[in-house]
């Protein structure tokens, strides 16, 4: 099986700083894929979903390992990232295409 390349969405990266309580951004509608990076020192979670389903991050959603990399493929219409870690990191959010 060959795969694409992850194709980020240019200008699109937003760098957050999950912490104990789950928190939001939203992300391209459009956008296929979403490379979580995690350049901190500490494991984060992550959901996605829309807007209106609200859903908060909890230790039983996707982990992103310190120091790692993940790319995940999504639903269209799915414009939101919850993300929570119990002693905080920094998270790099990255929609674009391919990678998966």
């Amino acid at each position: 099986m060959i795969r694409s390349p992850f194709q980020p969405l240019r200008g699109g990266n937003k760098v957050v700083t999950p912490a104990a309580t789950s928190a939001s951004t939203t992300i391209d509608p459009v956008s296929q894929s979403v490379r979580f990076v995690n350049s901190g020192a500490n494991i984060c979670y992550v959901r996605m979903g829309t807007s209106v389903s609200g859903t908060p991050a909890t230790t039983a959603d996707t982990p992103v390992l310190p120091n790692s990399a993940v790319i995940l493929g999504k639903a269209e219409g799915e414009n939101t990232v919850s993300y929570i870690s119990a002693t905080g990191t920094t998270l790099n959010i990255q929609p674009g295409e391919g990678g998966i």
